[in-house]
């Protein structure tokens, strides 16, 4: 009787036991699951202006990407340094266009004719001078491409102009004066020189320190908005829409 009493005791002992290793099997596995995965972490870092992809993909990738990248640095390099140079000969030396233009004509048109005439008394042959033709297909597709930007640009300022979106209208507006301001310190040359160059050294440096940029950006933002959240309920809030707007609404 004792030996039975014993036996019982020893089975609750293990069914304990049991029940302890399982419980504790199943919180640990809930736990895990609790757990967020590396991808949905991945997902919730903040990359600045809501991008997802790489920055080569949204430099639009191919040959353009890779100059603005550096990813060959000899072209790179080059064409900044032939930029350079434009900009050197037309703004600092005060070099005009047609100017050069017509010098490089004149200095390329006499040394092909001396050469030609030359050939005949050194005994060599003329140059070659190749044919060239502008493509159809490359200009049509060019013209296309330009028109469709240009008519969507039409679109967006008419959408802008209607009243529909006033935080839009606010930021074209801003945007343009600012535009307006670096205007009158430099003139176009020089204001496109600036974009060249800032295009081809701020997405470089973003890309190799965009694990440090895109944090401070994040808390840059939360603060544009929350400033941006009490102009609204102070200013924008209290403006009174278009008829557009309104009959959104109804």
């Amino acid at each position: 009787m004792a030996e039975h009493e014993e036996k019982k005791h020893e089975e609750s002992l293990m069914e304990r036991i049991a029940e302890k290793i399982q419980g504790h099997g199943s919180l640990s596995s809930d736990s895990d699951d609790d757990k967020p995965s590396e991808s949905s972490i991945k997902a919730k870092v903040f990359r600045l202006f809501g991008r997802e992809k790489p920055v080569h993909h949204v430099l639009g990738g191919g040959k353009p990407a890779d100059i603005f990248l550096w990813r060959n640095k000899k072209i790179s390099a080059g064409t900044l340094g032939v930029a350079t140079v434009i900009w050197i000969l037309f703004e600092m030396l005060e070099y005009h266009l047609l100017t050069l233009v017509c010098h490089l004509l004149i200095l390329a048109l006499a040394l092909l004719f001396l050469w030609s005439n030359a050939a005949t008394f050194i005994n060599k042959s003329p140059p070659r001078i190749p044919e060239v033709q502008i493509p159809k297909d490359p200009v049509m597709e060019f013209a296309q491409a330009l028109r469709f930007e240009i008519n969507r640009a039409f679109a967006v300022l008419r959408d802008i102009a209607s009243g529909r979106d006033l935080k839009k209208f606010l930021s074209v507006i801003a945007g343009l004066w600012v535009l307006s301001i670096v205007g009158s310190w430099c003139n176009f040359l020089t204001l496109f020189y600036i974009v060249f160059v800032l295009l081809h050294t701020v997405p470089v440096l973003y890309e190799k320190y965009e694990d440090k940029v895109d944090p401070f950006a994040e808390k840059a933002m939360r603060e544009i908005k929350k400033q941006y959240a009490v102009f609204d309920a102070k200013v924008l809030s209290k403006i009174p829409r278009g008829p557009l707007k309104e009959k959104k609404k109804d």
